[in-house]
């Protein structure tokens, strides 16, 4: 897949490209991100890409013809082309999916005060990471492409991939580290009985509590299973069930035994 990025200010990216999964997503050639610096399509003698609004206003709008130019000089038959605009589609974990099936995504950063209006007329698609507001576009395209790259085949182990958070609109179950006892706040026994269906079952009931009560607008969306109902009541009740008080007996022994030694 290939990614390319318009904006003004490509060496932003240079530590983005330079770090972590993206550096070995890169490197393998599991994806290609490429940079296109708006600025070069000017045909301003001085280089400028911006002007004052037309019937004046505060700050500088970001010509049309530079912006539409770089569109069509990396546009290709099967290119998607975004801009990033507050009058987007909020940007989800499902339009990263759809984004990581394309051959090629075009992100068009704006900057400034805006963008002329009629470079929306160029594009497939508006986005939106969200209601506050950036300098530019930069940091959303960074977030776009790291979202869609981490997709790929090859980018990260693909076990990493499933139980992540918005996957099937639920957030992402607890995870813990060593030592068992952190300053009295102890790994839940659970989790070291080796009884692997009762540890999904508990991370699925703790999906399940955590997204119900952290985002319900999410939540609405979950198609329950009985077992997942059941589970939920067994959150309302208060109570521990005897599969969960059975594999916490489990890991309390492990726990003491280990300690023990």
């Amino acid at each position: 897949m290939k990614i390319t990025i318009l904006t003004l200010f490509p060496e932003m990216f240079v530590g983005f490209k330079e770090n972590s999964i993206m550096k070995r997503a890169l490197g393998k050639g599991v994806a290609t991100l490429e940079l296109i610096n708006i600025r070069d399509y000017t045909k301003d003698k001085y280089r400028r890409t911006d002007t004052p609004p037309i019937g004046g206003g505060a700050g500088l709008v970001q010509k049309a013809q530079p912006i539409v130019d770089a569109i069509e000089a990396a546009r290709t038959p099967n290119s998607l082309v975004a801009l990033m605009s507050p009058r987007g589609e909020t940007y989800s974990q499902k339009k990263a999916v759809q984004y990581s099936k394309l051959d090629h995504l075009i992100i068009v950063c704006g900057h400034y005060e805006g963008i002329d209006e009629r470079v929306n007329k160029y594009v497939d698609e508006l986005i939106s990471i969200g209601d506050y507001i950036l300098t530019g576009g930069e940091i959303p395209a960074m977030g776009i492409a790291d979202s869609v790259i981490r997709l790929l085949d090859g980018a990260i182990a693909e076990d990493s991939l499933i139980d992540e958070s918005f996957n099937n609109d639920l957030l992402e179950y607890p995870q813990y580290t060593e030592p068992y006892d952190f300053n009295g706040d102890k790994v839940p026994d659970l989790l070291y009985s080796g009884d692997h269906k009762s540890v999904e079952k508990w991370r699925r009931k703790q999906s399940l509590s955590l997204t119900r009560k952290y985002r319900p607008d999410l939540f609405k969306n979950v198609n329950l299973s009985k077992s997942d109902k059941k589970l939920l009541d067994e959150i309302d009740k208060g109570d521990t069930p005897q599969w969960e008080e059975k594999a916490n007996e489990v890991g309390r022994k492990f726990n003491h035994n280990r300690n023990s030694d």
